[in-house]
């Protein structure tokens, strides 16, 4: 597993969202998305995560800036949980796994000493000419929405 680094060419994709609809990262040319990456829709982590961002969405908003969430569940698995935990913002079905590979974040995982392979909670800010602005390899579900808010003020 090797993830992009800041600078780099974010890889443009397209995929169906929630609600069956495409998405693909060349639509948010022009503004800055938050692209992150979760292991599976209504986990106690995932969801405290996905929380966090429904939470902090208008702050976002307010600066411009657009959240994706990423994961290999399916469309249907998505719908109900954005629907259990009104989430109001875009959650990509990668079930091909072509997104989370071409991110770097597929890989071999160990759980309680098993392993297998799965997607690590990652997340880049890409900025609005679609480069790598910033990457947080390492994510604390409940507080990342606003550690991301916090470098988005300092930076602006």
């Amino acid at each position: 597993m090797a993830l992009l680094h800041v600078g780099q060419k974010a890889p443009d994709f397209t995929a169906t969202d929630q609600d069956g609809k495409d998405v693909s990262l060349a639509e948010y040319l022009g503004k800055k998305v938050i692209l992150y990456f979760y292991p599976k829709d209504d986990t106690p982590g995932c969801t405290r995560e996905a929380c966090s961002f429904r939470d902090n969405l208008p702050n976002f908003t307010e600066t411009g800036v657009e959240v994706l969430g990423v994961s290999v569940d399916s469309e249907k698995s998505h719908r109900k949980f954005a629907d259990k935990h009104g989430l109001q913002f875009r959650l990509v079905s990668d079930t091909e796994k072509a997104i989370v590979e071409a991110y770097g974040v597929w890989g071999m995982k160990k759980f309680m000493g098993r392993e297998y392979m799965g997607i690590s909670r990652v997340t880049y800010l890409i900025d609005e000419k679609g480069n790598i602005e910033q990457v947080w390899p390492k994510v604390k579900p409940e507080t990342h929405a606003a550690e991301i808010l916090e470098w988005l003020q300092k930076t602006s």
